[in-house]
């Protein structure tokens, strides 16, 4: 386990990312421009759903239905009870619990392509597939975990949230990151492995060169969101650091199950316990405004997506080791 830890915490991009964290700490003007920002995380959408469409096309449908069908329980079934626990527990008001069970419904693609990147670093197979579960996974936890909260603030906002919800289950599927990567997949199944092959060098190639830069950058903006503790309170912060674990136990037995094998059910459990900052804030603030953005942007951005990268990737890797052996 130690040795795992200490991997993982001496790679490039988790270095990268604590650079990041550092030079907000040292008040440094190290800073991405933000059309360069957009351009990167661009890039990783569709590199991913590219190298997930060429594998996905060489797969026989027998083997993507147990681990589809899993990704989806999922990416439903998660919304519902970290709402449930959000409001009981935590006492959050129900937009805030609603965007924060979408946010960690959802799941991060950057903390997919670190997992993803640190299982290769190993020589580590997975299934080809992941990309197709990350795409299954994205998009439902949202539409579930902002459609909670429409009965119950409906009464007070009248028919406006109403039409705001309907409009962003669409706006969800055409946002730049969702539709990225769906559109990637589309792309690299239909090319194949020959179609996509002229473009490898630059898409397969230069990814964790790419994936660095934007970790460089969004441990500055994780760095910024820890000053916003004292308003998630205790609880939130709990539930930020113990929902990921639990929802990767989970994503492990859930894997096992589905046929995944160990790399696999390392990917797929870092999944369950990763939380959007991406695709999920832009849903939220159009489909539900009441929600208070620094309690969803810390908890997810702030607090569990550093866990994930340093603490949370090689405890998972080792949960699954226990489970596969």
């Amino acid at each position: 386990m130690l040795d795992l830890v200490l991997a993982n915490l001496l790679s490039a991009a988790v270095l990268c990312f604590a650079l990041g964290v550092l030079a907000c700490r040292l008040g440094s003007d190290l800073r991405l421009p933000e059309p360069v920002q957009t351009g990167l995380s661009a890039y990783l959408m569709l590199a991913i759903g590219l190298r997930g469409g060429v594998e996905l096309v060489q797969l026989p449908l027998a083997e993507l239905a147990a681990p589809l069908a899993g990704a989806l329980l999922m990416g439903c079934a998660i919304p519902l009870w970290s709402f449930a626990a959000l409001r009981r527990l935590a006492g959050l008001p129900v937009a805030d619990a609603a965007a924060l069970a979408a946010h960690y419904g959802s799941v991060s693609a950057v903390t997919f392509a670190a997992v993803t990147a640190m299982l290769e670093s190993q020589g580590i197979p997975f299934e080809g597939h992941a990309a197709a579960m990350l795409a299954v996974m994205e998009v439902p936890a949202i539409v579930v975990g902002i459609s909670m909260a429409q009965p119950l603030l409906a009464p007070a906002g009248g028919a406006t949230v109403g039409r705001s919800a309907r409009g962003s289950s669409v706006g969800i599927i055409a946002s730049k990151s969702v539709l990225l990567l769906l559109g990637g997949l589309a792309i690299g199944a239909l090319a194949g492995p020959a179609g996509v092959r002229p473009v490898q060098p630059f898409f397969i190639g230069l990814f964790p060169g790419v994936l660095c830069l934007f970790l460089l950058e969004l441990g500055r903006l994780a760095a910024e969101r820890l000053g916003d503790f004292a308003k998630v309170g205790g609880r939130l912060l709990a539930f930020s650091l113990l929902a990921p674990v639990a929802h990767a136990a989970l994503g492990l037995l859930v894997a096992a199950a589905a046929g995944l094998g160990e790399g696999g059910a390392v990917v797929f459990a870092t999944l369950c316990a990763s939380a959007s900052y991406i695709a999920a804030p832009a849903a939220v603030r159009a489909a539900l405004p009441e929600a208070n953005p620094s309690l969803y942007l810390t908890c997810a951005l702030g607090i569990t997506f550093p866990f994930n990268i340093v603490v949370g990737l090689p405890l998972y890797q080792a949960m699954a080791a226990a489970l596969y052996r």
